[in-house]
């Protein structure tokens, strides 16, 4: 472990005036994915920033219906409020999919948002990554890919995201509030994560020094919302493929649909094809698998991933059908 300075300030400001006073610090929560990165040499932060114990561990009720979720909430104890529970399903099943009960207790809703990429070549700082070292090259496009991305990759990085809350939020169309050095910005948590593009090594659209304060949630949606994840174990896995999805159908016709796919890009990807497929449609498994062929038409799979568009096209069907049957 190489030798860091240790902040804990007393309030948001606090924290982004210490970000401040030394740059390329990092923000310190759960430190469930951060400190790995540490032990691994994959980070090396000269300062953290702890801000796990800042104030912003609450659930609050906002205007016209929506919720403010604190940035230091944890895992556990979102997936465990009544109201996420009985008015966003979807996310406290997303949440109870990701890691282990034990991290769950200690992971938090702003960490989770920049947990960074489980890429084995990212992980191993003998290799290669223009994720962590921008030229080095992407030894995964020829090399081991199978659980990597086969939408919106590109030359320079074919990485996933790994977090399940964060494919849950994006159909939910949440919105990420930031404070920093410019002051407060409110980011469409779909216009949060990016692409890799020719910038791998920027996972979001997080300036220096902004630290998340909350998550807002906009009223819940119309009709059923549920989440489903294939992985290669039962638990504690990351996600080959997974759906977070909103479905509301009035007299056997879909009215409103949200789609969001996790493991299958850089970022969670927000299905907008599939769901302008299926608004307006009959609430089929023919429609079903239209929507889902929309969506995957863009799909690049790699050498050893293909098995990852049929798995998400099967997998959309199914939930839908699911949803579907509960309208």
């Amino acid at each position: 472990m190489k030798p860091f300075a240790y902040h804990r300030p007393a309030d948001a400001d606090g924290a982004v005036a210490a970000y401040a006073a030394n740059p390329g610090a990092r923000y310190l929560a759960g430190g469930t994915n951060l400190v790995d990165l540490m032990k691994r040499g994959v980070e090396s932060p000269g300062s953290l920033i702890d801000v796990g114990r800042l104030p912003l561990d609450r659930i609050e009720e906002v205007a016209e219906g929506g919720l403010r979720i604190g940035a230091t909430v944890r895992n556990s104890d979102l997936a465990a409020h009544p109201v996420i529970r009985s008015r966003y399903p979807v996310l406290s099943q997303a949440i109870l999919a990701g890691a282990s009960g034990q991290l769950r207790n200690t992971a938090t809703t702003g960490g989770n948002l920049l947990q960074r990429t489980r890429c084995t070549y990212f992980q191993d700082t003998s290799k290669p990554c223009n994720k962590r070292t921008p030229g080095t090259g992407c030894p995964a496009r020829e090399g081991v890919h199978r659980d990597l991305a086969v939408l919106g990759h590109s030359e320079a990085c074919v990485a996933t995201n790994p977090s399940d809350m964060a494919v849950a939020l994006s159909a939910l169309d949440a919105v990420v509030l930031l404070l920093g050095p410019d002051g407060e910005r409110a980011v469409p948590v779909t216009g949060f994560h990016r692409l890799p593009g020719d910038r791998p090594d920027s996972d979001s659209e997080i300036r220096p020094g902004e630290l998340i304060t909350g998550v807002e949630l906009p009223p819940p949606p119309a009709g059923h919302s549920a989440y489903r994840k294939v992985r290669d174990r039962a638990s504690y896995a990351f996600a080959l493929v997974s759906i977070a999805a909103v479905l509301d159908v009035r007299d056997g016709t879909i009215t409103e649909a949200a789609l969001a796919f996790g493991g299958l890009a850089h970022k969670p990807w927000r299905a907008r094809a599939a769901e302008e497929a299926l608004r307006g449609a009959p609430a089929t498994e023919v429609t079903f698998a239209r929507a889902a062929d929309a969506e995957l038409a863009a799909a690049r799979p790699l050498r050893d991933n293909g098995f990852k568009v049929p798995l998400a096209r099967n997998l959309t069907v199914s939930l839908l059908a699911e949803l579907a049957t509960r309208s």
